[in-house]
């Protein structure tokens, strides 16, 4: 029987697990359906080397069409998925019903656009459009306002830093957040920041933005550059440049109403394997899968953990050697300082100095088990923390269990 397997979501995860099944045998057909009318590319160089310009779009492209059809899977790009029958195993995409056997949903997340006063002018970046809009301006703004203190702020005022522009970053929140690590690294990111002449105004959040020619969104105020930003403590800024990082929505609209009894409070609800339902498996930014090491569903918005959930579900599809829940990692780079994180963390509970190296931050759950590690330019001693994870509690004069293997290299992008 051939196996006809459609992938929703041209993204890393939708690439890699197309990829994967391949790799792993499957022969049936695969379709890969894409909502962009790009050939599939890679997120990360969007907001680093496509914004700063010394990457040309074509580079950040994971495999053009022409790559896919060599893999015997038909791209469907510029065509988004609209619902879900799952009884009848069918995907509806543009005006026709596709069929399948298996379904992989690999959509990914939307960026959240802020709801004050002249949001519509502030600039996002989630696409490649977003970016090359972005870069356009970018390129004669001597003063850029970032808001959000999400791990995408940092990232965004780095790069700001990094070509010699003044920056705000505004935040509602009090704290500054990083991926998977939530505010537990909160100081450390505002201390950086600071040092590197960032001006973080945590806390106050954005009354409304009034650009330039539109009148002002919420009353009085000097406006002298294209816009001006202001806050809720009653200042204002004014900026050639405003960038909204303000988070990211899971991409399940068109699955919601599909009565499949999928989880979607969050994402797309899966098990350890990465099943949402029958014949239906979630991967990438948009699945919460559950983690067996600490029960709880866990959604993880990077690339690392994208290739690795793809890789697992592309296995177990084809039925190969059962893979384990992959192991929660997040890394970002902001002001030359390399973060990495492994495993899950809680808000509630502290991070403290590894013993071999203070760069390295790790969360136990009660005395023994590490639950959580985190680098901090440290990328050596990361690595050798990070075996502690999946490790037993040791009984005492017990030898530990060894750390499992590393998790296959992520989809390279094409240079």
């Amino acid at each position: 029987m051939s196996v006809h397997v459609v992938v929703v979501g041209a993204s890393v995860a939708g690439v890699t697990c197309a990829e994967g099944l391949r790799a792993a045998g499957h022969t049936g057909p695969i379709t890969l359906v894409g909502a962009e009318p790009h050939d599939p590319y890679a997120r990360p160089p969007l907001s680093k080397q496509v914004l700063a310009g010394s990457w040309e779009p074509a580079r950040a492209t994971l495999r053009t069409a022409a790559a896919l059809r060599e893999l015997d899977v038909t791209l469907r790009s510029g065509a988004a998925a609209t619902a879900l029958d799952p009884l009848a195993h069918r995907v509806e995409v543009g005006d026709e019903l596709l069929p399948y056997d298996v379904l992989v949903v690999a959509t990914g997340v939307e960026a959240v656009r802020p709801s004050f006063p002249g949001a519509d002018g502030v600039r996002q970046l989630r696409t490649l459009d977003d970016a090359l809009a972005l870069r356009a301006a970018w390129a004669t703004a001597r003063h850029v306002t970032v808001i959000g203190t999400g791990v995408l702020g940092s990232e965004i005022a780095s790069a700001a830093r990094r070509d010699d522009r003044e920056v705000v970053v505004v935040g509602r929140s009090g704290r500054l957040s990083a991926g998977t690590v939530g505010t537990l690294l909160s100081d450390r990111l505002l201390t950086l920041h600071r040092g590197n002449g960032v001006d973080v105004r945590a806390g106050v959040g954005v009354r409304g933005v009034a650009h330039a020619g539109a009148g002002a969104a919420t009353g009085a105020g000097v406006r002298t550059g294209a816009a001006t930003v202001f806050l809720g403590d009653g200042d204002s800024v004014a900026t050639d440049l405003v960038v909204a990082a303000t988070g990211g929505r899971p991409r399940t609209s068109w699955l919601a109403g599909s009565g499949s009894g999928l989880d979607v409070s969050d994402g797309v609800g899966c098990d350890e394997l990465g099943r949402a339902a029958p014949d239906v498996y979630a991967i990438g930014d948009v699945a919460r899968w559950r983690d067996p090491r600490s029960g709880r569903a866990v959604r993880v918005e990077h690339q690392t953990n994208a290739v690795e959930q793809a890789l697992s579900v592309a296995a177990t599809i084809t039925g190969s050697a059962a893979t384990p829940a992959p192991t929660p990692f997040f890394w970002s780079e902001v002001h030359g300082v390399q973060i990495q994180a492994a495993g899950t963390f809680d808000a509630a509970l502290p991070l403290s100095p590894w013993p071999d190296d203070s760069d390295v931050l790790v969360q136990r759950d009660g005395v023994d088990t590490t639950t959580g590690v985190v680098g901090w330019g440290a990328p050596r001693a990361f690595r050798r923390a990070r075996t502690e994870l999946d490790r037993p509690a040791a009984e005492p004069g017990s030898a530990a269990v060894p750390a499992p293997a590393p998790a296959p290299a992520p989809v390279p992008v094409r240079a």
